[in-house]
């Protein structure tokens, strides 16, 4: 899938994070683990922690350290696929929602192990996941939004960030309603 941001973007995105933060880089912080001697991921987060590298610089130093989970190497197609395998009846779902996306300025798609990040250069707006075998759940970051209706609590997701979910059983559920809750959705987070 074409314009769908990966792992390595995310990866990219981490160690300019990184420098800025710490005006090193990932080479250099990884030199600096590797002369500290710490061996175990608690200690190696909490010296981490004692140099102010946090958040997602942390994460990959991390990793670089203690290894790089499978799926993170998986392009964007393997990641979605492995999403749908057992359930190919919630692709259209899927491909309806992602070609309303396409039509939001900067939008952007991430894809992950087990769901879809939708997000703006700023910030995450949605979600979009498989949850079950009948239903694909959308969740939306929409400050101020009353759940009823088609919107039901986001808690599910166990994303704080996310105020509302919209259950998909089907890719005409898709409509305009859903829409204009994505639009709104990018518009508050652009």
């Amino acid at each position: 899938m074409a314009g769908i941001k990966t792992w390595e973007a995310m990866r990219e995105r981490s160690e300019r994070l990184l420098v800025q933060r710490t005006g090193e880089d990932l080479a250099e912080w990884s030199r600096r683990v590797l002369e500290s001697g710490i061996d175990g991921e608690p200690e190696l987060r909490a010296w981490l922690n004692e140099r102010g590298v946090t958040g997602y610089g942390q994460m990959l130093v991390v990793m670089e350290r203690f290894g790089y989970p499978d799926f993170l190497s998986a392009s964007a197609d393997e990641l979605i696929d492995g999403q749908y395998a057992d359930r190919e009846s919630l692709r259209p779902i899927m491909e309806r929602v992602l070609g309303a996306v396409a039509g939001l300025a900067g939008a952007q798609v991430q894809a992950r192990k087990t769901y879809i990040t939708l997000a703006t250069e700023r910030r995450k707006f949605a979600v979009l996941k498989a949850t079950t075998k009948s239903r694909v759940d959308l969740g939306l970051r929409i400050a101020g939004i009353d759940l009823g209706g088609r919107l039901v609590s986001a808690k599910p997701f166990n994303d704080p960030v996310l105020t509302v979910r919209v259950q998909l059983a089907g890719a005409d559920e898709v409509d305009d309603e859903v829409v204009e809750l994505l639009g709104r959705a990018h518009a508050e987070s652009s």
